[in-house]
């Protein structure tokens, strides 16, 4: 390959390693630190904060629920009637799936940091609400896990990984094409693959 070509292609890596590695800046710091409260979960103290509502449904609603079609299945999300005037109550359901008794309709809400259920009788009209913060570690240690936080999360989390694999790959080509006159490139390279590599093997037991 002539000194043109080679001079191409390495402006574009170089253009590709910094866009991926400003795209990648804020998650990388986000899953970086959330290893650490994850790593060290046992020594954090948590507080969680819960609060429980025990309210009456009223008569017209709970005769709605009352009258609905069992062929309906199982599951099926609140009539909006419910969602709204749950809402006015300071509870919020989203378009989530209901689990549908003959008694009893019973919503689970999680969510990142946190946790909440509903719970209705279908003969009394009794509610039941309860939700459980348990505060901001716990909320961004679930956005490293990806646990509770719905598709976009999920999308975002494969986008970065492609953009870190980028990053990573642009960032070997850079070390290779510079190793002539950094000695020390690969000798680092390969204590980094060793020291996670000696201590898997001799102190992660399976």
């Amino acid at each position: 390959m002539d000194k043109g070509r080679i001079s191409i292609w390495l402006g574009s890596v170089r253009q590709w390693h910094w866009i991926s590695s400003a795209l990648c800046l804020v998650g990388m710091l986000l899953f970086a630190v959330t290893g650490i409260t994850l790593n060290h979960a046992g020594q954090i103290e948590a507080s969680p904060q819960v609060r429980t509502l025990e309210l009456a449904l009223p008569a017209g609603l709970l005769q709605q629920l009352q009258q609905r079609d069992a062929s309906a299945g199982d599951e099926a999300r609140l009539p909006a009637s419910l969602r709204q005037w749950l809402a006015g109550q300071s509870v919020h359901t989203g378009g989530r799936l209901a689990e549908w008794s003959e008694d009893e309709i019973y919503l689970p809400l999680p969510r990142p940091g946190g946790d909440a259920w509903l719970a209705i009788d279908l003969a009394s009209g009794e509610v039941l609400y309860e939700d459980t913060d348990r505060g901001l570690i716990s909320y961004l240690n679930d956005l490293h896990k990806g646990r509770n936080t719905g598709e976009a999360w999920r999308w975002f989390i494969d986008i970065f990984s492609v953009a870190c694999l980028v990053f990573s790959g642009t960032g070997l080509w850079l070390l290779a094409r510079h190793s002539a006159s950094r000695p020390s490139t690969w000798p680092v390279v390969g204590l980094g693959l060793l020291i996670p590599l000696l201590l898997a093997i001799l102190f992660v037991h399976r």
